[in-house]
């Protein structure tokens, strides 16, 4: 009996767990990755004080300290492509599983790095820029935290498989990615100031939703206004997701088992 995704997605994640560890001690995250994400957050935001506009430090804060979580979560293109260069994705391969939900839990960390990243930037620089949170806030805030980095997840997923076969575009994709995000998406200028089309392409990112319910809640707005971009945040990561899966077994798995074979080098 082969085991099931959810197994799959748990023996990835505990994959994921060791290279964490070895990637980062406590203090090289702390001081090395925390620290430069904290830094951008207040160049960008630093740059809101030089503009005449009301509002644009506190917008350029929320925007720019949830953006970490989606720096840290991009880097799923890069670590999934590695699985070539380490001759490990043949061996998954050519196992009877389905390799894909391996790889939905391999670079699992990533995310949760993201989360912890975004929320320190979040409720630890936002004071500074006039963006205080009370307790009721505070749920909603992680809860929305969490839902962009499974999204922008879903999102890193899709554009691995994409590069699977290119290993050496996978850190041009992921760079590419995570700025088209900053630029369109709501973090430094609201979607709005782009043209329909662009805007129209942006809807289908779930971090384009998610900000918008995150400035919500800092603004006190009713709960529709909060809640309502959480569907299209949920739909559109579940459809990224989807997309990775078909992408994999098509692009990756089936032609690799039908050939019996996949070219490991560069």
């Amino acid at each position: 009996m082969y085991p099931s995704a959810l197994h799959l997605v748990r023996y990835g994640f505990l994959n994921a767990v060791a290279d964490f560890k070895a990637t980062y001690t406590w203090r090289s995250w702390l001081f090395g990755w925390l620290g430069r994400m904290l830094a951008q957050v207040l160049f960008f935001t630093g740059l809101g004080r030089m503009l005449d506009q009301p509002g644009a430090v506190r917008y350029l804060a929320l925007g720019n300290a949830l953006m970490t979580c989606v720096v840290d979560t991009m880097a799923v293109v890069a670590t999934t492509s590695g699985e070539r260069r380490a001759g490990t994705l043949s061996l998954l391969v050519s196992s009877p599983a389905d390799p894909v939900w391996v790889f939905v839990g391999r670079s699992l960390h990533w995310p949760m790095s993201g989360v912890a990243t975004a929320l320190v930037a979040l409720f630890g620089l936002g004071p500074f820029f006039g963006i205080s949170w009370s307790a009721a806030q505070v749920v909603p805030v992680v809860l929305l935290t969490v839902l962009t980095a499974v999204g922008t997840y879903c999102v890193g997923l899709f554009l691995a498989v994409v590069v699977v076969n290119v290993p050496r575009l996978r850190n041009v994709v992921s760079n590419c990615a995570y700025l088209a995000m900053m630029a369109f998406c709501g973090v430094q200028v609201p979607v709005d100031f782009w043209p329909r089309g662009a805007r129209t392409v942006v809807q289908a990112v779930p971090l384009t939703h998610t900000l918008r319910a995150l400035r919500a809640v800092a603004d006190n707005r009713p709960a529709a206004e909060v809640f309502g971009p959480v569907v299209p945040a949920l739909l559109t990561a579940g459809l990224w997701l989807a997309a990775a899966v078909v992408t994999f077994r098509w692009l990756v798995a089936v032609p690799a088992r039908r050939a019996g074979t996949l070219d490991l080098s560069y």
